[in-house]
């Protein structure tokens, strides 16, 4: 029998020439995938808690977050001395800790190169609920959080 390809690791280190303000679109999943498991008040409020904490730390700038039954998108900021895969990380690990929930190893990055194409990552992520059928319009998705100067 054939030996199976071994998954690669791929990290998550941005290259020294980009600048202190990129912005990415973040994606973590559950470790359980199709499973309701995030879509909780309370649960959300533990999220919200941790996003608060780590801006107040400077450890990230969030400007949207979004969370689904199963995974949450944000836009995220790291200053230049905070390294983005240590920072969700820890993150993901306080999360777990407080409101017991699974994570899938990882987190898909993107880093967003222009205007035009954060506003098309904010319209996906704010579209996300609607597309899935939980909500007929944006607005009525309860599980958002926006940082006060990104309010759109």
């Amino acid at each position: 029998m054939p030996e199976l390809p071994q998954r690669q690791r791929f990290y998550h280190k941005p290259p020294e020439w980009v600048c202190d303000d990129a912005v990415y679109f973040i994606t973590v999943c559950c470790a359980k995938r199709g499973v309701s498991q995030l879509n909780q008040t309370a649960l959300f409020e533990v999220m919200v808690q941790a996003i608060e904490h780590y801006e107040v730390s400077g450890k990230w700038r969030v400007a949207l977050f979004l969370v689904m039954p199963d995974h949450w998108h944000a836009m995220v900021q790291f200053p230049k001395p905070e390294h983005m895969e240590k920072v969700l990380r820890d993150w993901k690990r306080y999360v777990a800790k407080h409101a017991g929930i699974v994570w899938q190893d990882g987190f898909f990055e993107h880093r967003l190169r222009s205007k035009q194409s954060a506003d098309e990552k904010w319209h996906y992520i704010r579209q996300n609920p609607v597309r899935r059928g939980l909500m007929d319009a944006p607005e009525q998705w309860p599980l958002v959080w926006y940082s006060k100067e990104a309010a759109r």
